[in-house]
């Protein structure tokens, strides 16, 4: 399986700071925030990543991570010219994926909880089908919808509703089989010109091939596309952090725990941030 990390677009509801500089390089807590949907992406055993960016972003991220290798990661790039929907990294990104199956995360999400590694390799292992994540909001009138009959199948995903069918919200992670490019291809375009993500899945949908996996109480899920998420997401990193002595999408540590690499090489990569709580963090690792 091979991920993808959407992380274009122009941010405008958290200009001006992003007149300078991309969301995904905005500090969450202690990292950038694009730390997050990549750690999601290692916990769930993918080491071959793409990062879709824009023109005037990407050597800002080929800085921060490089080929990947010191994480033992393969990571490529691949400009993304002009917004034109969420489906469209798999249109941008179909020969990254080739024959493959494909997890692509919103560059923008947060996902944390007990338990997700293993939800994430199950959603992973599976070669044929969608599988999307639910989660309850109380307000999910800004979001994907997702309606279940009494048997907790799905029966339809509406984007943004006036009068919602339920509580339960599709968040910025997707499963997909090899067919997703394909689909993203000739699905019908929205009102607002672009290749929408609901459609792609209710094709799914259509074919009896879509799983949405429920992220219940125990988990925390933050998409941080305004001043006030982004602001709830530090805080909730912050306090987690700080309580636990435990790091939330540390992608060293996860590459050590994985195997991607080995104690010498978590020592080179705590020795470069050792100025920082971060590198004395990994460096405790080694420790331990």
């Amino acid at each position: 399986m091979k991920g993808i990390i959407l992380a274009g677009g122009k941010a405008t509801r958290l200009f001006p700071v992003t007149k300078v500089t991309c969301k995904q390089l905005l500090p969450v807590f202690d990292k950038p925030l694009i730390y997050y949907p990549l750690s999601i992406l290692m916990l769930a055993g993918i080491q071959d990543i793409l990062i879709i960016t824009t023109p005037q972003d990407v050597s800002k991220f080929e800085h921060l991570f490089g080929d990947g290798s010191q994480y033992g990661l393969t990571i490529s790039y691949k400009v993304q010219e002009s917004p034109r929907g969420l489906a469209d990294a798999f249109i941008v990104g179909e020969e990254f994926i080739g024959d493959d199956t494909v997890c692509m995360i919103l560059g923008d999400n947060i996902f944390h909880g007990r338990g997700l590694s293993k939800i994430l390799e199950k959603a992973g292992s599976y070669k044929e089908g969608a599988t999307i994540f639910g989660y309850y909001v109380n307000d999910p009138r800004s979001f994907g919808v997702i309606e279940f009959d009494k048997t907790g199948n799905v029966i339809s995903l509406e984007e943004k509703p006036e009068n919602p069918k339920s509580n339960y919200i599709a968040t910025g992670l997707y499963f997909f089989d090899n067919r997703v490019s394909s689909i993203a291809k000739i699905v019908k375009p929205s009102a607002r010109g672009e290749i929408e993500i609901i459609s792609v899945i209710n094709e799914y949908l259509k074919m009896g091939k879509l799983t949405v996996e429920r992220l219940g109480r125990g988990f925390t899920w933050i998409d941080t596309g305004s001043h006030e998420s982004l602001s709830d997401a530090t805080n909730y990193v912050r306090i987690i952090e700080e309580r636990q002595g435990l790091k939330i999408g540390c992608i060293e540590e996860i590459a050590y725990n994985k195997g991607y690499i080995n104690k010498s090489q978590l020592e080179r990569l705590a020795g470069e941030l050792i100025g920082s709580g971060y590198g004395r963090y990994l460096l405790n690792i080694l420790k331990s």
